[in-house]
């Protein structure tokens, strides 16, 4: 499998789905693993519940049910990320509470979990939050090295590199995704 392939796998690259997040938090990359693993518990564990609850479930009332079991978890991993880790909870602030409202989560509630077995409900989950935390990743890998010439904080260049800091920047997020995306593309003739 190609390089294409496989980076078409993470929702924000293949679905164009999680840009908030995406480009929120990936300025280094601590905060994209962070809020990877956050992802990946919430999506995880509201499959698990979605798929377990699912005959008992409602047709017509079961967005409302799948938000109130996303937002059980999303509280539960705020709550966590608060009490044990302050500063990855300060970095990446609000975008945590709004894993609540991400396409994804209740995306793949609506379209897989509700439909398929507690266990395959688990993999999906595991599969999407893996791939999303590698696309936060990648994004995260380049602007920090770009951006501030480190990779986890420690210094990767020279002490003569002058860091691009328009990738630290919001408009950095942007323009790497640009790239990311047209790079995908290339051969699909638009």
């Amino acid at each position: 499998m190609n390089i294409k392939k496989l980076l078409k796998l993470c929702p924000t690259f293949g679905l164009l789905l999680g840009f908030c997040p995406a480009l929120a938090v990936t300025t280094a990359l601590v905060n994209a693993l962070g809020m990877g693993v956050a992802f990946t518990f919430v999506l995880v564990f509201s499959n698990f519940f979605v798929s377990l609850l699912r005959r008992i479930i409602p047709p017509e009332i079961r967005i409302p049910l799948f938000i109130i079991v996303v937002v059980t978890f999303v509280t539960i991993v705020d709550m966590l990320l608060s009490g044990f880790m302050p500063e990855l909870y300060q970095a990446l602030g609000i975008f945590v509470p709004l894993i609540v409202v991400n396409c994804i989560i209740l995306g793949r509630a609506e379209a897989f979990a509700y439909k398929n077995t507690v266990w395959a409900s688990i993999k999906d989950g595991l599969l999407n939050g893996f791939w999303f935390t590698v696309g936060l990743s990648l994004l995260a890998v380049a602007r920090e090295l770009l951006g501030a010439g480190t990779l986890l904080g420690q210094p990767v260049w020279a002490a003569d590199f002058t860091p691009l800091l328009i990738f630290v920047l919001p408009p950095g997020g942007f323009l790497l995704l640009g790239f990311i995306l047209a790079y995908l593309n290339e051969d699909a003739g638009v």
